[in-house]
């Protein structure tokens, strides 16, 4: 069994947001993510489903086209292959859990790293 909680896995960087993975296996990855204000993980589609589940802070999910303000208690469900993305609110650090499955793949994640390296929420955005 693997437990623990938000408080014991709390980690904030300055620079980007902080991903903690708390389970993997083949099927289901479980990470608390850590926002400070304005920071992101940018749009991307992977081939798995996502479940968010908002434990502190505000902010918004992309899920395809729309966009989902987000405040404590509330969850959100991102089928595979549909552009996500989370943000924190200007104002407000975030955290969340995130529970993938299957879990993505590294090279699923390239678009996650780039757009972190250039600072953009979405890439598509003109």
């Amino acid at each position: 069994m693997t437990a623990t909680d938000f408080d014991a896995e709390r980690a904030y960087d300055d620079d980007q947001f902080s991903a903690v993975e708390v389970f993997r296996s083949d099927r289901m990855k479980v990470v608390c993510g850590y926002f400070e204000p304005e920071q992101f993980i940018p749009v991307h589609a992977p081939s798995s489903d996502v479940a968010i589940h908002v434990r502190s802070g505000t902010g918004l999910v992309r899920d395809g086209d729309e966009e989902h303000r987000v405040e404590p208690g509330d969850v959100v469900v991102v089928g595979a292959d549909t552009d996500r993305g989370v943000r924190a609110d200007t104002d407000s650090r975030l955290e969340a859990l995130l529970v993938t499955a299957p879990p993505p793949t590294d090279a699923e994640h390239g678009p996650v790293r780039e757009g972190l390296r250039r600072n953009e929420f979405d890439p598509h955005d003109p």
